[in-house]
C-alpha cells in the first residue's frame, strides 16, 4: 500500500497490541491492534492487518484494515478495498475503492470551514428558477 510520505515515524506492528493514548508529531502506522486516543499532525495508516479502536484525527488517513471510530482529517480519507470502517467519516476529499465495507455518516467538506449544510442550502435557494412559471 502506497502511503503519501516515505518516512513513517512511528509503527503498531502486526501482532504487537497497544491501549492508551497515542500523540504524535509524523505520521503513524498501525499493523496491529489499537485502542485508545490517536491524533497526529500527518499521516495515519491502517494496514490490512490492522485493527484500531478509537476516534482518529489526523492530516490524512489511509485504512486497509478495521477501524471502528469516527474519522476527521484535514486533508483527505483513503479506503482501501480490505476497508472496513465502522462510524463518521469527515474530510475535505474522501476516496472509496471497491471492496469497502463501511457504516456511518460522511461529510465531504471540499475544503470550506463553514457548515455544510446550509452552504449547500444557500447555493439551492441562490440562482433563478428556471423552467417554473408562477403565472
Amino acid at each position: 500500500m502506497a502511503s503519501r510520505s516515505d518516512v513513517v515515524n512511528s509503527t503498531i506492528g502486526e501482532g504487537s497490541v497497544f491501549e492508551g493514548k497515542f500523540y504524535i508529531s509524523g505520521s503513524l502506522r498501525i499493523d496491529g491492534k489499537f485502542e485508545g486516543d490517536i491524533k497526529t499532525d500527518e499521516e495515519l495508516v491502517v494496514g490490512v492487518t490492522g485493527k484500531v479502536k478509537t476516534d482518529i484525527v489526523a492530516k490524512s488517513v489511509v485504512i486497509a484494515g478495521t477501524v471502528i471510530g469516527n474519522i476527521t482529517a484535514y486533508e483527505e480519507v483513503k479506503l482501501l478495498e480490505t476497508a472496513k470502517v465502522l462510524g463518521d467519516i469527515t474530510a475535505p476529499s474522501i476516496s472509496l475503492m471497491r471492496g469497502v465495507v463501511a457504516q456511518g455518516n460522511i461529510m465531504v467538506t471540499g475544503g470550506h470551514r463553514k457548515e455544510i449544510q446550509k452552504m449547500i442550502e444557500d447555493s439551492y435557494q441562490s440562482g433563478s428558477s428556471k423552467g417554473h412559471d408562477n403565472s
